[in-house]
């Protein structure tokens, strides 16, 4: 009698939990349900209903539009909406969009071998193959978008799309063991590698040189000159203290590292060395209106901060409203660009501590 209490109970302590692992992956993000839920939660029914909504949103062309929450139910009336504008252009790699999506598919795809999901998962990989730039560069959507949003079409370090992109694709040509259910052809792979390549090059060309030293990248280039190149009104061509970080990273993660690979890597840390910012810390205040206002202080004590842009001709950090015009402070601009961006970060600190090491090991190979 005890040991059927017991089973019972732990019938229900199962079913209890169950249900509300279930309910708590709809009150995540959705970058978070696509590659951060447990393992055997990708082989569950509720994931194979996100699948749906992933395969369904999927564009023609094989992208997936940016931020939208695709483990959250969709209506009739959205599902017929989506299916109506599958032809349409908004297919991206912006905000983490068609890598994300992939690595969902591929982690599903492990649990449950649905044709479908894989037949998808080879249109998102071919899709990043036919958006790649003959330079090798990629741009931010594609087809790229016209109008007031023009420079989707540049070459995108920005937000770390290009960088995001590359790391997939030497996932897939390394052949990691997220992907290895899908069994891809060995041409595929290939072509991955090849892309890869291809794009690291692209790095290496737009590389902004300064009276012959290379320095960093901006956050955007031009995807026929190669030159910096401005996005939004606030979004000038520039230095880029925090795109760049994410690119050098890239580049001290390749094995057996070219030369001009390594050219790359030392001239933009000495780049990085000579703009870091100290003696001063940003801060958050309570403004006369109750509202939350960055500010800068002064603090000896601080750490390094770099801006995100820095001028292409006097080297000097600057800082931007929606009008364009370049200011020499954060207080400068207006509330809410000031606080509604990102102006300083603080990530070629790690950058800097990593790269003594680097530079040994390359040394001694």
């Amino acid at each position: 009698m005890k040991s059927s209490i017991l089973i019972l109970f732990l019938i229900g302590l199962f079913i209890t939990t169950s249900s509300a692992q279930d309910a708590d992956y709809l009150s995540l993000r959705w970058k978070e349900v696509a590659t951060k839920m447990p393992e055997n939660w990708y082989g569950s029914a509720e994931a194979k209903a996100v699948a749906e909504n992933v395969i369904l949103a999927q564009k023609e062309i094989g992208g997936w539009e940016k931020n939208k929450e695709y483990h959250q139910p969709l209506s009739d009336s959205e599902k017929t909406l989506i299916k109506q504008n599958k032809e349409d252009i908004g297919a991206t790699f912006d905000n983490g969009a068609t890598i994300t999506e992939l690595r969902f598919l591929a982690k599903i795809y492990a649990h449950i071998e649905d044709y479908r999901y894989k037949e998808a998962f080879e249109k998102g990989l071919n899709y990043i193959f036919i958006s790649q730039y003959e330079n090798g560069g990629w741009p931010q959507f594609f087809p790229v978008r016209t109008g007031s949003v023009a420079y989707s079409g540049h070459i995108t370090y920005n937000d770390d799309a290009m960088v995001n992109t590359l790391k997939f694709l030497r996932e897939i040509y390394s052949e990691d063991q997220a992907y290895s259910a899908l069994k891809l052809d060995q041409k595929i792979i290939g072509k991955a590698h090849k892309s890869f390549n291809s794009g690291i090059d692209c790095i290496l060309k737009t590389q902004i040189v300064v009276d012959g030293s290379p320095t960093v990248w901006c956050a955007q280039h031009d995807e026929k000159t190669l030159a910096p190149a401005k996005a939004r009104s606030y979004e000038l061509p520039s230095f880029s203290g925090s795109e760049s970080v994410r690119i050098v990273q890239l580049l001290m993660e390749l094995e057996n590292p070219s030369q001009e690979v390594i050219t790359a890597v030392d001239g933009a840390i000495n780049w990085f060395e000579n703009h870091k910012i100290e003696g001063i810390k940003l801060e958050t205040e309570i403004n006369a209106e109750g509202k939350k206002n960055r500010i800068i202080v002064s603090d000896p004590n601080a750490s390094p901060i770099w801006a995100r842009f820095y001028d292409l001709e006097t080297g000097k950090p600057f800082f931007c409203d929606r009008d364009g015009i370049k200011k020499n402070s954060l207080a400068e601009i207006g509330y809410e660009r000031r606080n509604g961006y990102s102006w300083y970060t603080s990530a070629p600190e790690k950058l800097l501590k990593e790269y003594p090491d680097w530079k040994k090991n390359v040394e001694s190979n």
